[in-house]
């Protein structure tokens, strides 16, 4: 997959439209990913250093490499491409990220499997998505009420926000399928701005937070406005994808 298949005009991309584009521009006109991620931002708003992956000592574990030197290791392709994105408009989050997976890593070391905080910020990196509005849609959202949801409450929808995070979610997005599920994490309603969601959600995060798993599964191309076959509410009827929730017996 290359930069020159992704659609701008999608609009879970539009947080990210302007920049992205300004940033696949320069990689289209021969700069590598790293030097164009670098160039979109002055200087001094800049979080990180992009810099090729190379760069990256043999041995020394990625997350820790970006906490030592402020520099992050970046390859071709979309998946770190949409990384470098989110470093540039969520600088916050990622840098909290960072410091909480080093955390672990010097309680634990570089272990074969990771733990349930690891896996909790890595989950939260790659996929997580930002949820603000109504009470109502929310709790339709955790008891995986999709009709209520998309249907009873699609009215609602004009008064909440969704903000995806995680650019692995992103990259899969470019090839948009109905599956795509991205992990939500609410955030506070009375944040206006990208800069103010991630000052908040960035002071939100902690490992033993994340290990509760605080999220809920939403597939992206259900919300309203965001896929054309949503309008008919047939679309929420594909229990595959908008499964029901889990019965205890």
């Amino acid at each position: 997959m290359s930069l020159a298949s992704v659609e701008w005009s999608a609009p879970w991309l539009a947080p990210y439209a302007e920049l992205g584009q300004r940033v696949a521009g320069r990689v289209a006109a021969g700069l590598s990913s790293a030097e164009a991620l670098n160039g979109a931002l002055a200087p001094q708003a800049t979080p990180v250093r992009f810099v090729p992956q190379s760069d990256l000592p043999a041995g020394v574990a990625y997350e820790s490499y970006i906490f030592d030197s402020d520099c992050c290791p970046t390859r071709e392709g979309l998946h770190d491409f949409f990384n470098g994105l989110a470093w540039l408009l969520f600088p916050q989050t990622k840098r909290r990220l960072n410091h909480l997976h080093v955390a672990q890593i010097s309680q634990t070391g570089i272990q074969p499997v990771r733990g349930p905080a690891r896996d909790a910020l890595t989950v939260f990196d790659e996929n997580a998505a930002f949820f603000q509005g109504p009470d109502a849609l929310w709790d339709a959202l955790v008891a995986k009420d999709w009709h209520r949801l998309f249907v009873t409450l699609r009215p609602l929808w004009q008064e909440a926000h969704l903000v995806l995070f995680g650019h692995a979610l992103l990259e899969k997005l470019v090839y948009a399928r109905k599956p795509i599920t991205a992990h939500v994490f609410r955030a506070q309603a009375a944040t206006n701005s990208i800069a103010d969601m991630d000052a908040w959600v960035a002071a939100q995060l902690t490992a033993e937070m994340l290990a509760t798993k605080p999220f809920a599964h939403l597939p992206v191309l259900g919300v309203p406005g965001w896929w054309p076959e949503n309008a008919d509410p047939a679309f929420y009827a594909d229990t595959s994808v908008f499964r029901p929730p889990k019965t205890i017996n």
